[in-house]
């Protein structure tokens, strides 16, 4: 359903020009030709014009690894032998696309097109995974291929879930869930042996969907023998339940689940277990029910692999390091369990004031039996630093990194060199704070070596010995240059360098890095410019800010090449300046800025968006700040009401896009990590008043599009029905455009989506006319340029 705001129509004076006042009221008419201009710069139109970019790199061996290739003609799978120094085609592509289509594979029968999530090649015998079944082909002689009853491990590279199925160490079984149950099936026979029993709806093992998240798929982590399997009983009997009732010309199907909010007594609870898949034994590790947490995401289960973050085996499958987090994520125990008996040790436990975290979109602890240590990752002197600890004792022995700027993620621990590698961010004085580098470093902090010395951001996959790592290096403006570094930083492979040409030749541009001052005016926060590719220095641009406030992430994304960023340089081509500011609050530079509005959610960094805002207007005379405006998705929909409702003087006109106003209607981890557990006080007023939009409505003075799906099972519709509510009891105008049938993420509607948004800032910011009814490209053959463009298309959250 969409409530459209009606256009007022001037009355037409005639002027001795020849001009109405209505048209002059009105600006200029925006012409079809000036909105294909502006889609030409979306990222299905722009990613395939992008060549020869190395994207997630997957080793099959110490020395071996592939990536897709994009080229003018198509897709090629490529094969880079670092010991060996050499690079080729992976196989013979006619040979394995004819096989394929022989044997009934589902996808592209164009060679040139083949879309494999995974393969493993062994001389002529490729193993690959083609839609849902996984093919052996050999491709000696014509080339046969034959369905495997493997069920493919997806690799979450190429965008796809997790996996049905976790494949054991040694090949031999894989492990699923079927009736709240953990089952698993030798490879070879088939045959299918059920390891617990009294799994039940809403008590069930290794399950993933808490909140938010809803899969099928198992949470769970093999012994490297093979022979056990570390998991949990997730009990949700007690928990609250979410509804959503889809549209339909009809009698509807609810669809009810558990989805625990803020300050709920009875929350998701996890019982940990130990399964002996030999004798389908279950071992209950001896601890009181853990909370349903990991110590980096709001799912416990955060590597989109299949795989469980906070849990590591010995390599003699005897013991199972863990670590168990707080509800409100300030306190970690790390715990030893033996797993014949179930006892569990605690060994060390750290308490954070605020929030505590392992790293950066991975967990960087570390299990190290052999020699009785373990690595830990902690902020505790104001940076991401790596620690050694005695195993038994749980005593500090040494903190190995320091200074200035994070440890993001430790990718190898070599335990018999006694040397880590990481990737950290802002250690390197005079460049992007934001680019990350890699780094060697002895366990006894001695001896740090930057491998990676490009000014720019390296994207950087190891091999499992250590020995070698593709790395990746980019910047917001120049493409990617992609070689293979031994562990000392030496190049041994140049693999490829990316051609953007034909990209350049559309008349793109890159966006323009920018520094500017926090609300403090000392803090310098980063963030990019975008203007019109026909940009006028003496004309006055209104200004618009997509904003993504944090906590876990911020405006701007990464800083690695990208031909689009969202759809910015799209709008800015209808005659906006948009700009993205990371600022205070969010994550990768010191602790203290990460933590900055911990437990006041509602300031959404918006001072330091109006901040950075007045100042580029005071430096660019062509940006009018009389006209300012701002968007965002999720929790950019949720400050950007903010904005709308705390700043009303300022912002004239904001889009919010799925947001959740109010975080006490939304999953409880997300929030009582950031704002901390919910405090009512006796006065009927809690701690999380000053982040709930719909206080504020009564504020609004500009004009507000609210956007939402009705499914939406990440952020639930009733977090902008709340706001909806309080700006009709305030008498306020607004907008709303409710997508039926649709979940985070608008799917087939985000090209009308994307449309609306234009529609909105052209007629309200820039007081244009835009083109009626405006076609983008159809989502399935924009996904499709997507798909083919080397990677994912958008998923739908």
């Amino acid at each position: 359903m969409s409530l459209v705001r009606g256009l007022t129509t001037a009355t037409a004076v005639v002027l001795g020009l020849g001009l109405t006042v209505a048209a002059a009221a009105q600006g200029r008419q925006l012409t079809m030709a000036d909105y294909a201009q502006a889609e030409k710069f979306m990222n299905y139109n722009v990613n395939p014009l992008v060549f020869h970019g190395v994207e997630h790199p997957a080793w099959i061996s110490a020395g071996r690894f592939w990536y897709r290739d994009l080229g003018p003609e198509g897709i090629t799978y490529v094969m880079v032998d670092a010991a060996k120094a050499t690079k080729s085609a992976a196989f013979d592509h006619a040979k394995l696309a004819a096989a394929l289509t022989a044997a009934g594979a589902r996808g592209e029968k164009d060679p040139h097109h083949l879309v494999l999530a995974d393969l493993d090649v062994n001389g002529e015998v490729v193993l690959v995974s083609a839609g849902a079944k996984q093919y052996r082909c050999d491709l000696s002689g014509e080339g046969k291929c034959a369905a495997t009853s493997v069920t493919p491990v997806a690799r979450p590279a190429f965008g796809r879930a997790r996996a049905e199925a976790i494949v054991s160490p040694d090949g031999t079984k894989s492990a699923f869930l079927r009736n709240y149950n953990l089952w698993v099936r030798d490879l070879a026979s088939g045959k299918e042996t059920q390891l617990t029993t009294d799994g039940v709806k809403d008590f069930g093992y290794a399950t993933d969907n808490a909140g938010w998240q809803r899969s099928d798929n198992p949470i769970l982590v093999w012994s490297p023998d093979s022979k056990k399997i570390a998991t949990f009983q997730q009990d949700q009997r007690k928990d609250g339940e979410m509804y959503l009732v889809p549209v339909t010309n009809g009698h509807p199907q609810l669809q009810a689940w558990k989805y625990p909010l803020v300050g709920d007594t009875n929350v998701t609870m996890i019982e940990r277990v130990i399964l002996d898949v030999g004798s389908a034994k279950v071992i209950r590790l001896k601890i009181e029910p853990d909370q349903h947490r990991s110590t980096i995401c709001d799912d416990i289960s955060c590597n989109g692999g299949g795989g469980w973050d906070d849990v590591q085996w010995s390599d003699d499958s005897a013991h199972l390091a863990f670590v168990s987090t707080s509800r409100d994520h300030k306190q970690e125990w790390f715990r030893v369990a033996d797993a014949a008996s179930g006892d569990v040790r605690d060994v060390y436990t750290e308490t954070a004031p605020k929030f505590f975290e392992s790293g950066n979109d991975k967990v960087n602890w570390k299990y190290l039996p052999k020699s009785n240590e373990f690595l830990w990752f902690s902020e505790k002197d104001g940076w991401g630093q790596m620690y050694l600890y005695d195993l038994t004792t749980g005593r500090l022995k040494n903190q190995i990194t320091h200074g200035e700027g994070n440890v993001t993620q430790v990718l190898y621990a070599d335990d018999d060199s006694r040397k880590l590698y990481f990737l950290a961010v802002g250690k390197e004085a005079g460049r992007d704070p934001y680019f990350a580098h890699y780094y060697s470093i002895n366990f006894d902090g001695g001896g740090m070596t930057l491998l990676t010395p490009e000014n720019a951001d390296h994207v950087v996959t190891a091999s499992p010995d250590g020995r070698y790592f593709v790395d990746a290096a980019s910047t917001p403006t120049q493409p990617e240059t992609t070689v293979v570094r031994d562990s000392t930083g030496k190049v041994v492979v140049e693999v490829a360098k990316q051609d953007i040409s034909k990209l350049v030749a559309t008349g793109w541009v890159p966006p323009t890095p920018i520094t500017v001052k926090a609300r403090d005016g000392k803090t310098d926060l980063y963030g990019f410019l975008f203007k019109p590719t026909n940009f006028d220095a003496s004309k006055k641009y209104p200004i618009v800010n997509h904003v993504y406030p944090g906590p876990q992430t911020g405006s701007c994304g990464g800083r690695n090449f990208a031909a689009a960023h969202g759809d910015m340089q799209s709008l800015a081509e209808l005659g906006f300046v948009v700009v993205c500011i990371d600022g205070m609050g969010t994550p990768w530079r010191s602790k203290t800025f990460h933590e900055f509005y911990y437990g006041n959610l509602g300031d959404n960094t918006i001072p330091d968006q109006v901040a950075g805002m007045k100042q580029l207007a005071a430096k660019y005379p062509w940006i009018d700040l009389d006209r300012s405006g701002i968007y965002g998705h999720s929790g950019g929909g949720n400050a950007t009401a903010a904005a709308m409702f705390k700043y009303p003087d300022f912002f004239k006109v904001g889009i919010a896009e799925s947001g959740n106003h109010d975080q006490r209607d939304y999953e409880d981890d997300w929030a009582e990590k950031w704002a901390g557990l919910l405090v009512r006080f006796p006065d009927g007023t809690t701690n999380y008043d000053s982040q709930a939009n719909q206080y504020f409505a009564k504020n609004l003075k500009g004009h507000l599009l609210l956007a939402h799906g009705t499914m939406d099972n990440n952020v639930p519709v009733n977090n902008t029905l709340l706001v909806v509510d309080a700006l009709i009891k305030a008498n306020k105008d607004f907008d709303l455009l409710l997508i039926p049938n649709v979940a985070h993420g608008y799917a087939e509607a985000s090209q009308y989506m994307a449309r609306r948004r234009w529609d909105y800032f052209v007629r309200n910011l820039a007081g244009d006319t835009p083109p009626r009814e405006y076609q983008l490209k159809p989502w399935a053959e924009a996904q499709e340029a997507l798909h083919h463009a080397g990677g994912p298309g958008d998923e739908d959250q």
